[in-house]
């Protein structure tokens, strides 16, 4: 009899080392043109609505759409006086690896009117925004654990027809996320850009670090606050923002939110936004 019980512990876990063999073979195998099961995804990420990114990746061959469906953006300074509107500013993602994934930012159409307070021009345009192309390769967390950390680089091409005399910029962005007692949630993110001045052809670098915290405030609404900085170390110039947003989870792949980014310098950026998410 106790041989009888033994062979069927025995049994039972072989077939149990085993199911778990095949299904991290499974996961590990996972690619572009192997997809992630549907009934094995992971929680749906994204990279919106904060300014933070998120150090997950879209799971591997499926695709993430995430966009500014309205965008309103509005900077004044000494010498000038700026209004943008954005329309579909487009995240397209899709899952190379269980680890890495594609991103492809465009915006679809935008608005830009320029007051010059110097001279009182004023200038119109409209048209297609920039391109964007991001690699985002996690680290470290992406399957699991209490601490995620990614690397995001980036080029943008300058195919504005908003600003059309641009050149081309690029940067590198590290994502962290860090799960606190309590389902809050604490992201931080360090950034590196190399920019374009406002009113010249030459470049400066800029540096941007983040941090995040949220929590599901009732079940499928989630409130995010956030504050960041950026550095111009040619202008040895400093911009503080304070940022505040929602996101509703209308089904497992859909999500809505709305928000703001708030410069508290004067001359800082003041950004308003509605927008989207889903995956498929």
């Amino acid at each position: 009899m106790n041989m009888i019980r033994t062979l069927l512990c025995a049994s039972l876990i072989f077939l149990t080392c085993e199911s778990g063999y095949a299904q991290a073979t499974k996961m590990t195998s996972v690619n572009l043109f192997n997809p992630v099961p549907k009934d094995m995804l992971r929680d749906m990420e994204t990279d919106r609505p904060d300014i933070t990114e998120s150090p997950f990746t879209v799971d591997a061959g499926h695709i993430q759409y995430e966009a500014d469906l309205l965008k309103f953006k509005r900077e004044k300074d000494e010498l000038s006086n700026q209004q943008t509107l954005l329309i579909n500013q487009a995240n397209l993602k899709l899952g190379i690896t269980n680890s890495a994934d594609l991103q492809i930012i465009i915006q679809a159409f935008g608005t830009q009117r320029d007051l010059d307070l110097v001279t009182g021009n004023k200038t119109n345009t409209h048209g297609l925004g920039n391109l964007i192309l991001r690699l985002k390769q996690n680290i470290s967390g992406n399957g699991g654990g209490n601490f995620s950390i990614a690397i995001l680089p980036y080029i943008k091409f300058p195919t504005s027809q908003l600003e059309p005399d641009q050149r081309y910029e690029g940067g590198i962005i590290l994502p962290m996320q860090l799960k606190l007692p309590n389902d809050w949630k604490l992201g931080f993110q360090i950034e590196g850009d190399r920019l374009q001045d406002k009113y010249d052809h030459s470049l400066h670098t800029e540096l941007l670090q983040s941090l995040t915290l949220s929590h599901e405030i009732i079940k499928g609404l989630e409130g995010i606050g956030e504050t960041f900085y950026t550095y111009d170390f040619k202008q040895h110039h400093w911009s503080s923002y304070l940022n505040g947003s929602l996101q509703l989870s209308l089904a497992n792949n859909l999500l809505l939110d709305a928000g703001l980014n708030y410069g508290i310098q004067a001359d800082a950026e003041k950004t308003y936004f509605i927008g989207t998410s889903f995956r498929f």
